[in-house]
């Protein structure tokens, strides 16, 4: 049944954004779910494995963690630019960093379930400084590159006095 509600909501986010390659991963997976265990029932037993990802703790803390993330990114962009942008919820970059948050959150309750002393801990920590180390590094690149090409096509619609297309690019990318 629950693969069924799934698949429904799957449906409706699938209508109103119908270039996510994301959500077409999602309705594709949830579609092939329920046509396991529904459809094949002697291969239900396949599906253990996804009734156990979704009852681990360790998966429902970081997915909650990049949902919360990815919701205020869309609160945020509404209070900053005044329009309410659904974009936000699925695409990558801008603040709070989805990735971070995810990585975070499992090193966070990996610490709090097994300890600071914990291999499991070490590896989620050690992830978690790579990837935040990472977007962030690539945030300021990306800004700085922003920042220079936005210069530059000024610099030629001055020297043209020509009107080039408006391409403004993100200067703030997190």
């Amino acid at each position: 049944m629950s693969f069924l509600i799934l698949y429904y909501i799957s449906i409706i986010f699938a209508s109103l954004f119908p270039k996510s390659k994301k959500l077409r991963f999602c309705l594709f997976f949830c579609r092939k779910a329920w046509y396991t265990i529904h459809i094949f029932p002697g291969r239900g037993a396949i599906m253990t494995w996804f009734t156990d990802l979704i009852h681990n703790p360790f998966f429902i803390t970081s997915v909650s963690s990049w949902a919360i993330a990815q919701v205020l990114k869309v609160i945020i962009n509404f209070i900053v630019t005044k329009e309410l942008s659904w974009e936000r919820l699925f695409g990558d970059g801008g603040m709070p960093s989805g990735h971070s948050a995810t990585v975070s959150s499992l090193a966070m309750f990996s610490a709090l379930v097994y300890g600071t002393g914990s291999f499991q801990f070490a590896v989620c920590g050690i992830l978690a400084i790579i990837v935040c180390h990472d977007a962030m590094g690539v945030r300021l690149e990306t800004g700085k590159q922003a920042q220079m090409l936005n210069e530059m096509i000024r610099i030629v619609e001055v020297l043209s006095k020509q009107d080039l297309p408006e391409v403004k690019l993100k200067e703030l990318v997190g």
